[in-house]
């Protein structure tokens, strides 16, 4: 059996926030029914289409759910949202802040109706605190959260990263909410509300960088390009290669005299880098060192030499190469998959259980495309209430 096989999950998110943890538990074997305004999801809109005509982030973070047309604005609309998660286990959201409350459809109104059910919202900033209820985006959070502060060279602006990791590792972290809520569930047979904001989730990945800033009495730099965040590590950088660059790290004093019998420079006998804290205050000469070797040759070869030595290190793949990657390939995290209309390629998942076999992703629906078997299967709704709902553009 899947790790999740009956469990019931309502999906009432956008972008990428809940959908990204409510598509891991559709991978786990959870039943997802995604709610979408009659205007569906914003990414719906995205110029970046499949063969389809689908938008690829679309297909990504929904394929294998269920997908209903439902105005939740609408009281007919509500009342059907409250049905559902009278039979559901789970509800996850990331609407606007508030929005779930004025319509009737919080934790408190949904639970009395419901006690075994666990609500998952996904906010900017939390329910209290002074930002509480402000609205956020990845690039918001970012640039609030220093996350643009500490990216990119100290010299140079800001810079966002490249991925949306904000919306991601926060998505990860309210799954791991929602599933310690199932488990509670089975000894309290209660659910609870589980929040995550994504401020919250982002500042643990900044702890190199806090403790390097205080460290040194905040006189350290906040952008320090590919070099550790809290410049404690050395060498720790992007170098040049003959056909691209190369990532090299040496956490420990015997990964770098590894590294200095590879070299074979006789710059790095000076004693001044024997020791971790001397390489890192003569950081710019280790670089330098390292970087005279890594030019030299060919991003592979030096990879393949790294490895047999256990010295840490990666090329820097560019997305085409991600792509084509055998390991990638192998690992099924980008996954393509042939169904009645051709194929098509969406998310595996990076979660992985020895006894509980990955569901194979179902193609994305179309917008509504799922209401009335949703509403017949679910609610046990006729087709003429189905069609008297349509009428009233409630669905």
């Amino acid at each position: 059996m899947t790790a999740l096989e009956g469990v019931k999950v309502i999906d009432v998110g956008q972008f990428y926030f809940a959908p990204y943890c409510t598509m891991l538990m559709a991978r786990l074997g959870a039943e997802v029914i995604k709610i979408e305004s009659p205007d569906g999801d914003p990414y719906r809109r995205l110029p970046t289409v499949d063969e389809d005509g689908t938008p690829i982030q679309f297909r990504f973070l929904n394929s294998g759910k269920r997908t209903i047309r439902l105005d939740l604005k609408d009281a007919m609309g509500q009342d059907i949202l409250r049905r559902l998660a009278a039979n559901s286990d789970v509800v996850v959201q990331n609407l606007s802040p508030g929005a779930m409350d004025r319509f009737g459809l919080g934790y408190e109104a949904l639970s009395a109706l419901n006690p075994r059910l666990i609500m998952a919202s996904g906010t900017g900033f939390g329910s209290f605190g002074p930002y509480a209820g402000e609205p956020a985006m990845d690039l918001t959070i970012q640039a609030r959260t220093a996350v643009m502060s500490t990216t990119g060279f100290e010299d140079g602006p800001p810079i966002r990263t490249g991925p949306s990791f904000v919306d991601f590792i926060a998505a990860t972290h309210l799954l791991a909410g929602v599933l310690a809520a199932l488990y509670q569930r089975t000894h309290t047979g209660r659910g609870q509300h589980v929040e995550v904001a994504l401020q919250d989730a982002v500042i643990p990945a900044l702890t190199s960088n806090i403790a390097g800033l205080l460290a040194s009495d905040y006189s350290a730099p906040e952008r320090t390009g590919n070099r550790h965040g809290g410049l404690a590590v050395a060498p720790y950088n992007a170098y040049p290669t003959i056909d691209g660059w190369i990532t090299v790290l040496c956490p420990t004093d015997s990964h770098w005299q590894r590294l200095c019998k590879l070299m074979d420079d006789p710059a790095t006998d000076d004693d001044r880098f024997t020791a971790m804290a001397g390489r890192c205050t003569h950081i710019d000469e280790v670089d330098a060192i390292v970087g005279r070797w890594t030019r030299t040759r060919a991003k592979n070869d030096l990879t393949e030499d790294l490895k047999a030595a256990k010295i840490p290190c990666a090329p820097v793949v560019e997305l085409p190469e991600l792509l084509d990657d055998p390991h990638v390939r192998a690992r099924g995290i980008v996954h393509k998959v042939t169904d009645a209309q051709g194929s098509f390629t969406t998310l595996g998942s990076p979660v992985l259980l020895s006894d509980s076999p990955m569901v194979e992703p179902r193609r994305a629906g179309r917008h509504g495309e799922h209401t009335a078997e949703v509403l017949r299967d679910e609610l046990g709704l006729t087709n003429e209430e189905i069609e008297q709902l349509r009428l009233t553009n409630t669905i």
